[in-house]
């Protein structure tokens, strides 16, 4: 639906992200992003936790393979994107209704750790805007500002990737200078 509103939710992922296959093998991932609020209480100067709020998330085909292959238990994300209510009937019968946020973007906040961003080779996406998106990260999340234990990880090239980086060369059919063109 047109004119929804964009949210961005900046909190500590509970799980890893799952990911499942629907349909006719379309991959999704659903993930839950905990966001607690801090606040200044004047009166002891000193920083206080509010209420958690507890926000699913879910991202569709090639990006949720990224997201599954690049994101753990603990890190610290920035999450984009449309919140989605659904209502559904229970095992007893009784109406309940569930808020998701169906993501346009996720990646980890670099706040208190760092990250490697490696490009992944388009998989087949057929026009998806999420093609060619973001792949593995790699960075030094102790337990630092409520991370989980994560080491340091070692990736190879992307999947049908040839090892080579796909950003260090102008793409095919194309003449890049640094001149303008005026």
């Amino acid at each position: 639906m047109a004119g929804e509103p964009i949210i961005t939710v900046i909190g500590n992922l509970t799980a890893d992200p799952e990911l499942k296959y629907v349909g006719s093998g379309t991959p999704v991932a659903s993930f839950t992003v905990a966001s607690t609020p801090r606040t200044l209480n004047r009166n002891t100067n000193e920083w206080e936790d509010g209420e958690a709020m507890f926000i699913r998330c879910s991202v569709w085909r090639e990006y949720a393979e990224n997201v599954t292959e690049s994101l753990s238990k603990g890190m610290r994300v920035i999450v984009q994107g449309r919140l989605q209510v659904r209502n559904y009937q229970r095992q007893d019968g009784s109406q309940g209704t569930s808020v998701e946020m169906q993501v346009d973007e996720v990646g980890p906040s670099l706040r208190y750790a760092t990250a490697q961003v490696t490009r992944t080779q388009g998989r087949g996406a057929g026009g998806n805007a999420n093609a060619g998106g973001y792949g593995q990260s790699q960075g030094g999340y102790g337990n630092q500002g409520g991370y989980g234990q994560r080491g340091q990880a070692s990736y190879n090239a992307p999947q049908g990737g040839s090892g080579q980086d796909p950003w260090s060369q102008a793409p095919n059919g194309s003449a890049f200078d640094d001149n303008p063109p005026f």
